[in-house]
């Protein structure tokens, strides 16, 4: 199975986490990375590794960059990746034993999140489609992040991928200012009755940002990991206070 699967990854700016992300993905006859012009040293480290193809192209949307991504496999299957996913040896051997039905075209994968190496846990980061049938596959974008459109029934892995960011928190700080602009233009024109309750919670303003914090620490628990699960419910609070503020300008 390893040798009908690509993996497939966006850049911009990924040098805190590129090595340690490609690094693990020595299985791969080709990793394809479509690099949204980055100026750190995200192409020279991606240009070490033998087995990596890498392609430049203007950031536009997410879902249009991973659309186009999506073009440059040429196997079967591509595994998309966040530059800051990390790729253990069971989730591999998870990979490599499968034997995918004729109506499946995408697996899910959970996460384990890990802040500097100290893995929570929980949290709130949710399960996505990583493993994808190219040819039964697509993106588009809802608010700042892409979804799959995805022809076929969806399966879910039982190995997880760890999510660990070892960028900046200027760099969060930055992305989540982009983001929560996208986010907050979803929500101030979606259809309330489309909304699920978090994003209702999201509308209420002053109150989801304290709202996150009480769920990540007690509800998730994450207080028990120490100064790993508070720094984290601390980046989620900046988040929808920033989203907060987003909101009220709007």
């Amino acid at each position: 199975m390893l040798d009908h699967i690509t993996p497939l990854i966006l850049t911009k700016n990924e040098e805190a986490n590129l090595e340690r992300t490609l690094s693990r993905l020595g299985w791969a006859h080709e990793v394809v990375i479509v690099d949204s012009l980055s100026d750190d040293a995200t192409v020279a480290i991606a240009r070490k590794f033998p087995n990596v193809r890498l392609i430049q192209r203007p950031l536009d949307t997410h879902a249009a960059q991973w659309q186009f991504g999506l073009g440059q496999v040429g196997t079967t299957w591509a595994l998309t990746l966040d530059a800051d996913y990390f790729v253990p040896d069971d989730f591999v051997a998870e990979l490599a034993s499968l034997q995918p039905p004729p109506n499946v075209s995408a697996y899910v994968a959970r996460f384990i999140y890990a802040v500097r190496g100290k893995r929570l846990r929980a949290s709130l980061y949710p399960p996505r489609e990583v493993l994808l049938r190219v040819a039964a596959s697509s993106f588009w974008q809802d608010g700042h992040t892409q979804r799959t459109r995805v022809d076929g029934a969806v399966a879910t892995l039982t190995a997880r991928l760890i999510h660990d960011d070892r960028k900046s928190f200027r760099r969060f700080l930055e992305r989540q200012r982009r983001y929560m602009k996208q986010e907050a233009e979803k929500l101030r024109t979606a259809d309330r009755g489309t909304l699920n309750a978090a994003a209702r919670i999201r509308k209420l303003i002053v109150i989801a940002p304290f709202a996150v914090v009480i769920h990540t620490l007690f509800v998730k628990r994450t207080l028990l990991d120490g100064w790993p699960g508070i720094y984290y419910a601390f980046e989620r609070f900046v988040a929808e206070l920033m989203l907060s503020r987003e909101l009220l300008r709007r």
